[in-house]
């Protein structure tokens, strides 16, 4: 609007038409009221933001809820905001119809949560402008809010019970008690020593061998979850399906009551942990681990599985498949705990060297990851892997 009142002014001086001079005259005094009234306009605002849910995996619908509450003196003019969301190429836009003096209203939006990490929304800006849009300004409302995204999860089967771990005499794991009264109790096989007042005559009768009632909970079984987060194991996007496995693997393993460790080789071990906290801490962990040239699988492993380090339970490794990324791994760690291990691929011809290695799931492009590992554990001969598939 100004180039062309300023294109008329100049037309009309140079050719003499006095009608061309005017309009452009006009149009600039426009331009020069319009700034004015705009200048002169102030809003006095308070705006929250709240993200809901303030934790969601990547995938999930996560949504922005607005509070504007006109605080000044005068009616607002109409309103524009405008909420840049960081790490994406695009920005929420809302209009709002004027407010009263002390009027509040509330406006939503959908935030997309498509990768893990933190997600930053804000900072906010309003822009108020003249009615003819000829001039506008814009200032801050709101703060930058984060929402952290958690890796994306699948409904896969918890890792198989190790040979540590306790079952009862249906091969399921003796932390399952029946209930007989008022006592909690779950049946395991007689041993010399136990008391006969504890024998289950009717259970011994069924399988053809004594079993007694055990009145301890035992230990829960234990699983642990490795995840290779050196730069040189992967290829494209395949280190964000791995981080993916993880959480899933560990989410199964929470709901079937285990205790289920995280570890990386980027040094971060979570330790063993079954209650909700402890699976919070590693979503978070998860959703912004990222690749390094630190630590290798080998070296891990090795460290995990050396004896005398306790109990590792069963063990998830989770890599990549460039060659040599697997390090060694035959199956099994040297007190016999199953390992499996997971290796992620961008073409279905890859990854030789793990197809080859027993225990192992190659999963391409082409792959899902919830199929071949519930096929590969179900699969797998004389492993229980206890509790139903995550949801």
């Amino acid at each position: 609007m100004t180039i062309a009142s300023v294109a008329l002014i100049v037309a009309g001086r140079l050719f003499g038409i006095f009608e061309l001079f005017v309009l452009g005259a006009g149009g600039a005094s426009l331009v020069v009221a319009a700034i004015v009234l705009v200048g002169l306009t102030r809003v006095h605002l308070d705006v929250g933001r709240e993200l809901r849910p303030n934790r969601v995996h990547a995938g999930q619908p996560a949504t922005v809820r607005l509070r504007i509450h006109n605080r000044g003196a005068r009616r607002t003019p109409v309103l524009a905001l405008r909420d840049v969301v960081q790490g994406i190429d695009r920005a929420a836009s809302v209009v709002l119809a004027p407010l009263a003096v002390d009027q509040t209203v509330t406006a939503t939006y959908a935030l997309p949560c498509e990768r893990r990490g933190v997600l930053a929304v804000g900072p906010m800006e309003v822009r108020v402008s003249d009615p003819f849009g000829l001039a506008s300004v814009s200032s801050a409302a709101a703060p930058v809010s984060e929402l952290l995204v958690w890796p994306a999860v699948e409904a896969v089967l918890p890792l198989p019970l190790g040979p540590g771990d306790d079952r009862d005499t249906d091969g399921r794991p003796s932390g399952a008690l029946a209930v007989h009264g008022e006592d909690l109790y779950a049946l395991r096989p007689y041993v010399d020593g136990d008391d006969r007042r504890h024998v289950h005559w009717r259970a011994s009768a069924r399988h053809d061998d004594l079993v007694v009632r055990q009145h301890e909970r035992p230990a829960p079984g234990r699983a642990t979850v490795v995840l290779d987060a050196h730069v040189g194991s992967y290829e494209g996007e395949t280190f964000e399906r791995a981080v993916s496995a993880a959480a899933s693997v560990a989410l199964a393993c929470a709901r079937a009551g285990r205790h289920f460790r995280v570890t990386t080789t980027t040094g971060y071990d979570s330790g063993f942990g079954a209650d909700r906290r402890h699976l919070e801490a590693v979503m978070e962990h998860l959703a912004v681990v990222q690749l390094r040239d630190l630590g290798h699988l080998p070296t891990l492993l090795g460290s995990l599985l050396r004896p005398g380090r306790g109990r590792v339970g069963s063990v998830a490794v989770l890599t990549g498949a460039r060659p040599g990324s697997a390090g060694w791994v035959d199956g099994r760690d040297p007190s016999g705990a199953p390992i499996t291990v997971v290796a992620f691929t961008t073409g279905r011809g890859g990854a030789p060297e793990h197809r080859a290695r027993p225990g192992a799931v190659v999963v391409d492009d082409a792959t899902s990851f919830e199929a071949a590992w519930n096929q590969a554990l179900v699969s797998r001969p004389g492993l229980a892997t206890s509790g139903a598939r995550s949801r």
